[in-house]
């Protein structure tokens, strides 16, 4: 009869200690979109990528100037000079595959960059929504933006505006 109760008791609290958890979402991306220093440092990183896209860019043209000069001057050529050109041809290719692989690829010069740029104040959204969550005493906040999950959210557990207002 004791374990009766006491396993009563305790379902009673666990459940009622479950359904007083607070939660709440925030929309990140639109936090991130109103601060004028993520705008600027996502400026500075399209920039930079079109800078790098119009090097890269110039380069496979070259490289297609390259191999239409060929094509016409194939039937003139002799074996050992049609062998020098296609190696010089594969050689310019392999290069800007390294060259884009180094600057877009996975841990490449433009991530890097982001990091640099975009982390720090990612963080300074992140601290801002603990301190909010420690001041409002929320058990949990997920972010209404990456939607990974979340079918529903009513409007009044949004506190993307409030997370705002600390951070300016």
């Amino acid at each position: 009869m004791k374990k009766l109760l006491f396993i009563l008791l305790f379902g009673g609290f666990t459940s009622f200690a479950a359904n007083a958890q607070r939660v709440a979402v925030v929309e990140i991306t639109r936090i991130l979109e109103s601060m004028d220093d993520y705008k600027k440092a996502q400026t500075q990183l399209d920039e930079q990528s079109a800078t790098w896209r119009q090097e890269i860019n110039g380069e496979l043209d070259k490289i297609k100037g390259l191999y239409n000069k060929y094509q016409a001057e194939l039937p003139l050529m002799n074996e050992e000079t049609r062998k020098k050109r296609e190696e010089e041809i594969t050689n310019r290719e392999k290069q800007v595959r390294d060259l884009q692989r180094e600057r877009f690829g996975e841990n490449g010069q433009i991530y890097k960059k982001q990091q640099d740029l975009i982390k720090p104040i990612q963080d300074r959204v992140y601290k801002a929504i603990d301190n909010y969550a420690a001041e409002r005493g929320y058990d949990l906040i997920l972010d209404k933006s990456s939607a990974s999950g979340i079918l529903f959210v009513n409007s009044n557990i949004d506190k993307t505006d409030d997370v705002m207002k600390k951070i300016k």
